[in-house]
């Protein structure tokens, strides 16, 4: 099996002693990434992006890989501004305040006259707005409630184009449909999960994320639109590393490490569906170069049916699946 110019479309590689350890997990086998601004303290400046792209391209090496860069989502963003940093970004990321890692400088309220200036302005420029779409409600029903906000802004700003990130939710499918200008990345893990799996028996903090994983049927409609390669949507691993410690501890990080059996689980997942290869291959590439218009450099990835033994962790980060045995290995990584 071969995949072409794999891309994840929301991916955190976090800085300093982390992006060290973990960047080349993703730089190794995907073409390019949109990576999220959600450091401390966040990406909010030309500066800041011009600087960790540098920090990413240094930890990757000599890999084939594109930093597709992001700005944190600020209501004060003016025109001038965008203009000079349209460039340098493949999209700017909004984050509720305080509902994610590291998302305390996010938005606190969604008055659309509030954010017209910045969202008119990203309309104007063709920059996409990124949005973790949760409300601070009761948490299973938090990506639910925040559809209302979607529509809202899908409404004000037609021209707008809106992707809704991590989607976990039946709702969150079923607004794909009604308006033109939203899309919507899925992770590998709201794919294959559902809350009991996280929390149904004995805790599994290595599972444990926001968006949290959801009911069956929410999961089975996720799967439906990711199987038929639906256009309006393509692959976001959210692979959000934590040390080990961080995660099997009180106060769990939220996150889940997938981004170096990403693509064994997404072939023995669409293989065991019966998908045919085409709709993978729109999934982890073709639609996301459709919709952000981005011409990933060539990696051919080529998988083969053979038992991988996954590791107990890459660098002290310990993965979905750690120590378990997957059916597809990677057999070659060709650039070019």
């Amino acid at each position: 099996m071969q995949l072409y110019a794999p891309l994840d479309m929301h991916l955190h590689l976090r800085d300093g002693e982390m992006l060290k350890n973990i960047a080349k997990s993703s730089a190794s086998t995907f073409s390019g990434a949109i990576i999220m601004p959600n450091l401390v303290p966040p990406v909010s400046t030309k500066k800041e992006v011009f600087a960790y792209k540098q920090r990413i391209l240094d930890a990757i090496g000599d890999e084939k890989f594109t930093p597709y860069m992001t700005l944190f989502f600020k209501p004060s963003y003016n025109k001038e501004f965008l203009e000079s940093v349209k460039d340098e970004i493949t999209a700017i990321k909004l984050y509720p305040a305080g509902i994610t890692t590291n998302s305390e400088g996010g938005v606190s309220g969604f008055d659309v006259e509030e954010l017209r200036p910045a969202l008119e302005a990203m309309s104007e420029l063709d920059i996409p707005l990124c949005v973790h779409g949760e409300t601070n409600g009761f948490v299973m029903d938090r990506e639910a409630e925040f559809v209302s906000i979607y529509e809202r802004l899908a409404t004000a700003f037609p021209k707008l184009k809106i992707i809704m990130e991590h989607i976990t939710t039946k709702e969150s499918v079923e607004a794909l449909e009604r308006f033109e200008n939203l899309y919507a990345t899925i992770t590998l893990h709201h794919l294959i999960i559902t809350l009991d799996d996280v929390a149904g028996g004995m805790l599994k903090p290595h599972l444990f994320c926001k968006p949290i994983a959801k009911r069956p049927h929410d999961r089975d409609a996720l799967l439906k639109v990711a199987l038929n390669a639906h256009p309006k949507v393509m692959f976001g691993s959210d692979s959000a590393p934590h040390p080990k410690h961080a995660k099997e501890s009180c106060g769990c990080a939220a996150g889940v490490f997938t981004a170096p059996i990403a693509l064994q689980v997404l072939a023995e997942l669409f293989e065991n569906e019966n998908a045919p290869l085409e709709n993978l291959q729109a999934f982890i590439s073709g639609n996301a170069k459709n919709i952000y218009g981005v011409t990933p450099v060539a990696k051919t990835v080529t998988l083969e049916k053979k038992p991988f033994t996954v590791p107990s962790d890459y660098n002290g980060v310990v993965p979905m699946y750690a120590d378990e045995t997957l059916a597809y290995s990677i057999k070659e990584v060709r650039n070019g």
